[in-house]
């Protein structure tokens, strides 16, 4: 993992193998380039002519842009790295977190290979220096545990130093421990999804996840498919049943006090998900190790939540299955009793994950917490409605899915509330059992929404959100976004526990 420090040097002095900068777009119709904050020092190097040599290498100052600049003698660093900022903000303004963590992000690809840079970008609150410490710790992600590199390859960014903030000022070291923490999770997170679905079974990762109850004193309870028979878990059994690797539900617990407000987050884990029977077509299931993204979610949340200290009860709940086509395996028109009681018709193997977290929901709620909150790469239809960067929110309580959107955009994520329209629960009504696991296409992430919603306890509030677009990036790597896995909604969970825990949510 990256290492993160705060320096009181000046950029000028520091030892350091690069030397990052923020520039900018200057308001009104002539434009032009502009040296960010934090780089007066850089800029003095170049004889104040460090914006004038960065427009002659093409640079605009646009967000996402990365400039390359030799420097002079007045530097120790080799080399200065321009980041994009995008606009200059208003006089009364600041640069945006997620602009500083997509520019740190970027600053960090660009700098694979590298052992030490120093960053010298706008600083002037803590959320700056977490904001920019993220985007480093989360850009110099890579995932290398399954290639032979040799001794000579090139690792990510070894070692990140903030310069321009306070080491010894407790709101600055907070700050960058909530950024270690968090990211170091998050890419835990990542590492869960990428690696391979032979090696990442549910047995395997209920044993990573109780490694790391040991390790940050967290409890946890692992049900195996005994436990599962016995207490009649019959979605989760369903799904796993045409698997050799069998099921496994997985609560992780961080209990901070007995008065405070009690969070439950719920996880699809589907280690592969082949489609079952109702197989899915080549070009579909390449990527299926992803579908336990929900699930590595939860738990990294959790996890992070404890390392912070955060003054609420979180528990995760881990519904762990892998979804094969074989002679054992549930066949569409099957008949399942869910844990609920409750009997679910499967029309369709594929849609597996609504089945898994129906128990896990309902296990949930018989320990009454104040919310729960499921995460899933539910369904194509919400990548359909609204692409790879956005997860959808959908809630029985108007008020808790607009505080959860709300929180997404404060923590830097993309998401959007969604409806649940009781028109559409009619469609899943079956002639044989209570309800069936598939409604009309049509909405069909709405449709998923709804079905779990039948298995959350009276009163109780809860969110759902389908996190399929985003949680896997098939695309090229950007910002602090790498290719793969993600860590898509962690820090929504996280900052809806620190919320929570401020009496902001009720």
């Amino acid at each position: 993992m990256t290492a993160l420090t705060l320096s009181t040097a000046g950029a000028a002095t520091l030892r350091a193998d690069a030397l990052v900068v923020g520039v900018a777009k200057a308001a009104g119709p002539k434009g032009g380039l502009v040296v960010a904050p934090g780089a007066e020092a850089v800029d003095k190097a170049f004889d104040g002519k460090l914006a004038a040599v960065l427009e002659t290498l093409g640079a605009s100052g646009a967000e996402g842009e990365v400039t390359k600049a030799a420097s002079p003698s007045g530097l120790k660093a080799p080399f200065v790295l321009a980041v994009g900022l995008g606009a200059v903000p208003a006089a009364d303004e600041a640069y945006a977190s997620e602009v500083l963590r997509t520019a740190a992000g970027n600053a960090a690809r660009a700098l694979h290979g590298i052992k030490k840079a120093a960053f010298a970008l706008p600083i002037e609150a803590a959320e700056d220096i977490e904001a920019i410490g993220e985007g480093a710790l989360l850009g110099a992600y890579a995932f290398t545990a399954y290639q032979d590199r040799g001794a000579d390859a090139k690792g990510p960014l070894a070692e990140v130093t903030l310069l321009g903030a306070k080491p010894r000022d407790k709101a600055h070291k907070a700050a960058v421990e909530r950024s270690l923490a968090l990211s170091e999770e998050i890419n835990r997170a990542r590492d869960l999804v990428n690696t391979p679905p032979n090696d990442l079974t549910p047995e395997a990762f209920a044993a990573v996840v109780s490694a790391a109850g040991k390790e940050h004193g967290l409890k946890v309870q692992v049900l195996d498919e005994k436990a599962l028979e016995k207490g009649g878990f019959g979605g989760i059994l369903g799904v796993g049943v045409g698997s050799e690797n069998p099921p496994r539900l997985v609560k992780i617990s961080y209990t901070h006090a007995k008065n405070a407000k009690h969070l439950a987050f719920v996880g699809k884990g589907i280690t592969y998900d082949s489609g079952g029977i109702s197989l899915k077509p080549a070009g579909h299931n390449e990527t299926m190790k992803c579908d336990m993204a929900g699930a590595a979610a939860v738990f990294a949340a959790v996890v992070t939540a404890a390392r912070l200290g955060v003054e609420a009860n979180v528990t995760g709940w881990l519904a762990l299955a892998e979804n094969m086509p074989s002679g054992s395996a549930t066949r569409p028109g099957d008949v399942l009793r869910m844990y609920s009681g409750k009997t679910v018709e499967v029309l369709n193997t594929d849609a597996e994950g609504r089945l898994v977290l129906a128990d896990a929901l309902w296990k949930a709620s018989e320990e009454k917490p104040d919310a729960i909150v499921d995460v899933a790469t539910l369904t194509g239809a919400m990548v359909l409605a609204l692409g790879d960067h956005t997860f959808g929110v959908m809630a029985n309580d108007d008020a808790f899915r607009t505080a959860i959107h709300e929180t997404a955009e404060e923590a830097g994520e993309q998401s959007w509330p969604m409806p649940l329209p009781a028109n559409l629960r009619k469609t899943m009504d079956s002639p044989t059992a209570d309800l069936a696991n598939m409604g009309v296409r049509m909405g069909g992430g709405l449709v998923a929404g709804l079905f779990l919603k039948e298995f959350v306890g009276e009163g109780i509030t809860w969110a759902h959100l389908d996190i399929a677009g985003p949680a896997y990036n098939e695309g090229a790597p950007h910002g602090y976004t790498p290719k793969g896995g993600t860590g898509s909604s962690v820090r929504t969970l996280v900052r809806l526990a620190e919320r929570t825990a401020a009496g902001e949510l009720g």
